[in-house]
């Protein structure tokens, strides 16, 4: 078992992080081309405690080496990803686990993604910590094993990266987007109760 690990703290508070994290893969993300749809399976609230769980089917595109699909019993490199989260509003904290559907006789990969306020700039900044735990589950031959593991740690290297500038570019066409709609709203608002005065 190979493990993934990163931290990174975005320079928004929760709220907006929490709100943008729905948009993660949409066309404002041009860093996620590899997601090709994303599927809501279920989404419920809890009524005592007020956390929204959603379940969700992620299909995605994949790079991966040929002899990886081939090795994996598959010509092309689709794979889905089933994620169940969960959003507590009240002690502000999303988290997200996922893992995968397909090839998962051969490649076990269980990420857990969890999203807060910074412990130091709880207002106004979010702290994102993801891990990853990949085992492959192919038997005998240690060594295609291991090949297996670490190329799937040296892609998530690669996806955490793009995957972060990414969803910096939602946070900030959502913040302006949004921020365009509130002032928006708000110059509505004052002009109607000028002609009601």
């Amino acid at each position: 078992m190979k493990v993934f690990e990163s931290t990174c703290t975005f320079n928004y508070p929760w709220d907006e992080v929490s709100t943008a994290n729905w948009r993660k893969y949409c066309p404002w993300n041009d860093k996620s081309t590899h997601v090709v749809a994303v599927d809501t399976l279920s989404r419920t609230v809890d009524p005592d405690t007020g956390i929204l769980r959603t379940e969700r089917l992620i299909t995605c595109r994949q790079s991966a080496p040929r002899w990886i699909c081939t090795l994996l019993g598959g010509s092309d490199c689709v794979s889905h990803v089933h994620e169940t989260s969960f959003v507590d509003p009240v002690n502000k904290k999303v988290t997200m686990a996922s893992t995968n559907l397909t090839w998962s006789n051969a490649l076990s990969v269980q990420e857990t993604v969890i999203y807060q306020p910074s412990p130091t700039h709880p207002e106004t900044k979010t702290l994102f910590q993801q891990d990853a735990k990949i085992t492959a589950l192919c038997g005998g031959w240690q060594k295609v094993k291991n090949g297996i593991e670490e190329f799937t740690v040296d892609r998530f290297g690669q996806n955490a990266r793009r995957g972060k500038e990414g969803f910096e570019h939602v946070l900030e066409m959502s913040r302006r987007v949004f921020g365009e709609e509130r002032n928006e709203r708000i110059r509505k608002e004052e002009e109607e109760g000028q002609r009601n005065s």
